[in-house]
């Protein structure tokens, strides 16, 4: 087996448990991992043994010296060995034995911590100090791994020499480009490259995704065939097929079972392009014969360009069934938008602080920034900036993200509401990557801190009329008002603009009776958070400001022990 995500959380689990103790801490596992299952095969060593054999992750709970012994005569390669973290009988620690980077165990490890209230014990140098594992970049990595991160840790000159400007995370200082300090031959190398180099003990390779092979090939051509003449026109360039990204060919070869079993063995994806997609591709080598066939006179060259800004390597090459061409594919930038959740660190989401560490350049609001200084990785650039500058920000992260950078582009909350998504996204092109990494909202949080106010439908509504004309904000919040909605009020009222809120509580209070309960949460999950409940008929202005969501309940809201209770309006049957 192989681990394709290094670092992420094994998929298939199994548990390990001989003791009364180490079995009930297995079912919490059990219960909150369905792709877990418990391994019952009498002994510990055989369910040791049969689960290193049928799992991507163990979680053994047992003595650590008892699973290093079962474990060792069967270690092979720690990119495809299991990952296996041992847990003790009370459940205190848990420890990440095996595959700590490519296997996931160091993650393995938080999790059950998180679900036991154990402590990860992680004894990975590079996670130690806070520095990015070579082989936790999501990238193949090469040569002398463990003598260039070595060399990293300890502070050791280390020349960065990479064929293009690619997304890569924070890397201390120490790391530092060719043209800095130090010549591309001296001393310790890390190199970002598709071609296939010569290797000695004081250099590693990361494989950035830069190579597309377009494929063409006669109805029921055998995978050995086309993964063959793969092989070899990548040799005969010199390209390490470890930078593949896909497989690419026509619509019609989308169902080739040779084809898609190559994909599946390289483990990349398979793309497939129409015909008029093709035919619109220069081509070097266009073949009339072709176009009869499929409707385009290319299908291995086209493919290969198309989906970015590519030159071609390698011109079509064929067998007498498969044709292969490879192109090589400009860096993409990429952009994280990031939703830190309301405030509290527990509330954040793994992703969120994945893609925190993942990023060499973090765009935010000072004040969020704060917040997640802990998290990030040594060497990272940090852009803040203060109220009022979110197109800057929105424009600093694109920019950056355009130059080639893996930048994150931080906001509260969930980054796509009222936050920092939108602005982004206007100015984001297609020469950027983009990824969302979703946020509790500051409507979850304060819906959780009230009861369950929004069990039924809701809408949220801005009340600053910066950027949106009072009279449409009129119009919002009529309708919601109309529709029996629950409102969820953001923005609800500052020094500045201290008449909005009650004039959107008379409309609301025209349409549902003046005991419709109304929450308000200030600093949700923060410090200083605060929560008051009240009605329609009763609710003070003066205690709401910006730090404050304002929830008011529809006709069928009501406050039960204390709580705001929406009926979701189930009819339950015995």
């Amino acid at each position: 087996m192989t681990h394709p995500d290094p670092g992420a959380v094994p998929r298939r689990i199994g548990l390990v448990a001989v003791t009364a103790a180490g079995r009930r801490h297995a079912r919490i596992l059990a219960d909150a991992w369905p792709h877990s299952r418990l391994v019952d095969a009498g002994s510990a060593a055989d369910a040791l043994r049969e689960a290193w054999s049928r799992c991507d992750g163990i979680v053994a709970f047992l003595a650590t010296g008892a699973a290093v012994r079962i474990l060792a005569p069967l270690l092979g390669d720690k990119r495809t060995d299991p990952a296996v973290v041992v847990v003790d009988e009370a459940a205190r620690h848990a420890v990440a034995l095996l595959g700590g980077h490519a296997g996931g165990a160091n993650a393995l490890a938080a999790e059950v911590g998180a679900l036991l209230d154990a402590t990860p014990v992680v004894t990975t140098a590079t996670d130690a100090v806070g520095l990015p594992g070579l082989d936790t970049l999501g990238w193949p990595v090469d040569g002398a791994v463990a003598a260039v991160s070595r060399a990293i840790l300890d502070g050791e000159p280390v020349t960065l020499v990479a064929d293009d400007s690619w997304p890569l995370p924070a890397l201390p200082e120490n790391v530092r480009p060719a043209d800095g300090s130090g010549a591309p031959g001296a001393g310790y190398r890390l190199l970002v490259t598709d071609r296939i180099v010569p290797l000695d003990g004081r250099t590693a390779v990361l494989r950035p995704p830069s190579l597309v092979a377009g494929v063409g090939a006669s109805r029921g051509v055998p995978a050995e065939e086309v993964r063959g003449l793969l092989d070899r026109v990548l040799a005969e360039a010199g390209l390490s097929p470890a930078s593949l990204r896909r497989l690419a060919s026509a619509d019609v070869k989308a169902d080739e079972a040779g084809i898609r079993a190559t994909a599946d063995a390289l483990r990349v994806p398979l793309v497939t392009w129409s015909a008029a997609e093709l035919a619109a591709v220069d081509v070097p080598n266009p073949s009339e014969v072709v176009r009869a066939a499929v409707g385009t006179p290319s299908v291995a060259e086209a493919a290969a360009l198309l989906g970015g800004d590519a030159e071609l390597l390698v011109p079509k090459t064929a067998t007498a069934m498969a044709t292969v061409a490879v192109a090589r594919h400009a860096p993409r930038g990429r952009l994280a938008v990031v939703g830190l959740g309301p405030g509290a660190p527990d509330l954040r989401t793994p992703r969120a602080v994945a893609e925190l560490r993942r990023a060499a350049v973090v765009v935010g609001l000072d004040q969020y920034v704060d917040q997640v200084r802990d998290v990030l990785r040594p060497g990272t650039r940090v852009l803040a900036s203060g109220l009022g500058a979110e197109e800057e920000r929105a424009r600093a992260a694109v920019a950056e993200a355009t130059a080639g950078h893996a930048v994150a582009l931080i906001g509260s909350g969930d980054a796509g509401v009222y936050a920092m998504a939108s602005p982004a996204l206007e100015y984001a092109d297609d020469r950027i990557d983009v990824v969302g990494v979703p946020g509790v909202t500051a409507a979850l949080a304060a819906g959780a801190l009230l009861g369950a106010p929004l069990g039924h439908d809701h809408a949220y509504l801005s009340l600053s009329d910066l950027h949106t004309p009072w009279e449409v904000i009129t119009r919002r919040v009529t309708a919601a008002a109309e529709g029996d909605f629950v409102a969820l009020l953001y923005n609800p009222r500052s020094r500045a603009r201290d008449w909005q809120l009650p004039e959107a509580l008379r409309i609301l209070a025209a349409h549902r009776p003046p005991d419709t309960p109304v929450g308000v949460v200030r600093n949700a999950s923060r410090d200083g958070e605060r929560v008051h409940l009240a009605t329609l008929a009763t609710l003070d202005p003066a205690v709401v400001d910006m730090y404050s969501v304002v929830v008011v309940g529809s006709s069928r809201t009501r406050v039960v022990a204390g709580r705001m209770v929406t009926p979701r309006g189930y009819r339950w049957r015995g």
